[in-house]
């Protein structure tokens, strides 16, 4: 009998069960000395471990009084049982000995494919496995009629020439996979194809509206000066550098000539009129130097201070009075300054070495008046108090700064003071200003820290009522 668990309707008898395994005996036999049954083998098993006893009384034993029970073993094999897959849905009940002919026929018993591919499975299983599964089943191609093995029609599926399919671009054709190779390369409006001109890959139906923008597509030049194949994109310097057929104004434009002419004549333009050119040169640059001349003077106009006080800054002071001392009646001049927004133009100037009375021993200071902006809408003589002062540069945390200081007001009958001429400016030296020749001793100003790091500073101050400033 096979080596499973069966399973009985009913509990089997103590006499049917083996001693040694607690289940119906199969191929029992018994000990003639004592009568007691067991498996074959059960028995045998337990014989081999050296020990020659009955299991159940201990008693010696001899083989050659063990014999086979038929009669017993018949009446186990008549005993009623259910499937062994009674569990996964057998419904089949029979004597013992009946079993292995229902195992021919169960739905639920194991068996190898008869295909032999190595699956065991259900016998009710088989049917599907056989059709489906199995990897050695024949299956015909239902595209090109071919005959495989399961296994080797699942690598034909996908690959079979004859199906139909559909293009690969999503162009909406459909034909045999053999075909389509043919159809993306030559014939789908869908496929990619590089432009000849600029190597950039576009979609087929699109690439005729891209040759009408493509950088690289040869155009004809507008001129037509007989140029071949101009790329689009290099048109425009073509054009403006290269093409001889292409009108170009003269190069004197800007001076004023108007002349436009080929550029491959212009040449001949500049050689016929070399004299008006130079003309037209000379009164360019005229013209430019008085534009110089007015930014400048705006630019001046645009650093002057307009609060009627100046802080005078003469740096290299000792490289300078070294200077003075050479030239007779040196003088320096101050930036020009306002005394208000909308008032008197002014300016200090020094004479490091002095002049007059001073000359040679002291610092003198002089403050003139310069035509404005802004004089015809003055009063004259300019009458407004006037402060000189030179500055100690000590450090107030130290010590208390002690400014040299002089004022006055202006004379009215002076010359200086009254409306000046347009012909008077910053830089004429032969009007002498208003001031004090003998302001600051040599000896004086080195003391304390009127001299620091090789700089002097002049203040000059203007008293303007209020009234006036508003």
């Amino acid at each position: 009998m096979p080596g499973f668990d069966y399973k009985f309707l009913e509990k089997p008898k103590r006499r049917f069960q083996c001693p040694l395994c607690s289940k119906a005996m199969r191929e029992p036999v018994q000990v003639s000395t004592c009568g007691h049954r067991f498996c074959d083998t059960c028995l045998q098993e337990f014989l081999s471990e050296g020990v020659f006893k009955c299991p159940e009384d201990q008693l010696p034993l001899d083989y050659a009084k063990i014999y086979p029970d038929p009669e017993l073993e018949q009446q186990i094999l008549a005993l009623p049982i259910r499937c062994i897959h009674s569990e996964e849905g057998c419904r089949w009940t029979g004597q013992m000995k009946q079993l292995q002919g229902h195992f021919s026929t169960c739905a639920f018993n194991v068996i190898p494919c008869p295909n032999r591919c190595s699956v065991k499975l259900t016998r009710r299983d088989l049917p599907d496995h056989l059709q489906h599964d199995c990897p050695k089943r024949k299956v015909k191609c239902e595209f090109c009629g071919s005959e495989f093995t399961g296994e080797a029609y699942e690598n034909h599926q996908g690959v079979c020439p004859q199906e139909s399919v559909y293009c690969e671009n999503k162009c909406g054709a459909r034909m045999m996979r053999r075909l389509l190779s043919q159809h993306s390369m030559a014939e789908c409006p869908k496929r990619t194809q590089p432009c000849k001109y600029c190597g950039k890959e576009f979609v087929f139906d699109t690439i005729q509206n891209h040759q009408y923008h493509c950088p690289r597509f040869p155009v004809q030049c507008p001129n037509q000066c007989g140029t071949p194949n101009i790329a689009r994109e290099d048109l425009a310097n073509h054009v403006k550098d290269n093409c001889g057929s292409a009108l170009v104004l003269c190069p004197f434009k800007d001076a004023g000539c108007k002349h436009r002419c080929p550029k491959l004549a212009i040449g001949r333009h500049l050689e016929d009129t070399t004299k008006s050119h130079l003309t037209m040169m000379c009164n360019l640059v005229g013209r430019q130097r008085q534009e110089i001349l007015e930014l400048r003077r705006e630019m001046e106009e645009l650093s002057v201070s307009h609060d009627g006080v100046l802080i005078w800054k003469l740096s290299d002071y000792s490289r300078k009075l070294q200077e003075a001392k050479l030239r007779s009646n040196h003088e320096f001049f101050s930036p020009p300054f306002y005394t208000h927004r909308y008032g008197y133009k002014l300016q200090v100037s020094a004479f490091l070495n002095g002049n007059g009375s001073g000359e040679g021993s002291h610092l003198s200071v002089y403050i003139r008046v310069l035509p404005g902006e802004y004089d015809n809408l003055l009063e004259w003589p300019f009458s407004y108090k006037v402060t000189f002062s030179i500055l100690d540069q000590s450090d107030p945390s130290l010590s208390k700064p002690q400014h040299i200081t002089e004022t006055f007001n202006p004379d009215p009958n002076w010359k200086n003071f009254q409306k000046p001429s347009s012909s008077r400016n910053s830089l004429d030296e032969s009007t002498l200003g208003f001031g004090y020749p003998k302001f600051i001793s040599h000896e004086e100003i080195k003391k304390r820290n009127y001299i620091r790091d090789n700089c002097i500073f002049i203040k000059a101050s203007i008293e303007i009522p209020q009234k006036i400033m508003s």
